[in-house]
């Protein structure tokens, strides 16, 4: 009788690695362990192929993978695709989010943050939303996203310190009455668009209207709070091109 055990492990897919000649490592987020690191093969095969068909930017997939915790790459084993709809994989607009919003995931979780299931159902239904999402109302998912994972992430600026005319405090998430010391603050008219952003959901982001350089300004000033908040975020190469089609 074998002695191999296994646990499945449902994640989310963040991006893949070149290791060697023989495999790729794809770093993801799993339901059960958050933040994993899995061996995938970079041969020419049908098998490699289908693989590296999984591993593609936010695909749920479930498989087995050997129990124990530590940063050690485990084999993907059994894998298989959760069926979300394939259109985040075809639409040349979904898959550019999607390659952006992976990026930014893989920066701000960390490789010993533990299991978070909160984050990852948030994950996987962002997937879905984005799957059935038409391509006008495309605009501002990811400012949404954005929204979204900071509060999932507890850095999320808080509202409750809102008041009209006052200026957010990028460093400690407050609203002020005036400029601080460190004036790392936004203007009065950012200001009062964050505190807009603190009721957008999937549901309602349609009503937010921005022209492009709006959009792309409010992108930015999301991307310098989480880099404050969490971890730098300069490195993130998707943003430009993100940037140019919305």
């Amino acid at each position: 009788m074998s002695n191999f055990v296994v646990m499945k492990i449902r994640f989310i897919a963040l991006r893949v690695t070149r290791y060697n000649d023989r495999q790729n490592i794809l770093t993801a987020f799993s339901r059960e362990s958050g933040r994993v690191s899995l061996s995938v093969p970079a041969g020419r095969g049908r098998e490699a192929g289908r693989l590296r068909a999984l591993s593609m930017p936010l695909r749920v997939v479930e498989c087995e993978v050997e129990p124990g915790g530590g940063r050690e790459i485990k084999p993907m084993r059994q894998a298989v695709a959760i069926e979300t709809g394939g259109s985040v994989w075809t639409h040349p607009l979904k898959q550019m989010m999607a390659m952006f919003l992976a990026e930014v995931v893989g920066v701000v979780t960390r490789e010993d943050g533990g299991a978070d299931r909160d984050l990852y159902d948030f994950l996987e239904g962002s997937v879905r939303v984005l799957d059935l999402m038409e391509g006008e109302r495309l605009g501002n998912f990811h400012i949404c996203f954005l929204c979204h994972l900071a509060r999932l992430m507890g850095v999320e600026p808080d509202i409750e310190t809102w008041r009209e005319g006052y200026l957010l405090d990028m460093r400690d998430g407050l609203w002020r009455q005036s400029m601080p010391i460190h004036g790392d603050a936004l203007t009065h008219e950012e200001s009062l668009l964050a505190a807009r952003l603190s009721r957008i959901t999937y549901a309602n982001q349609h009503v937010f209207r921005f022209s492009r350089r709006e959009r792309a300004r409010t992108l930015d000033l999301l991307m310098r709070y989480l880099s404050i908040h969490l971890a730098p975020l300069s490195g993130v190469k998707s943003l430009e091109v993100l940037r140019g089609m919305f």
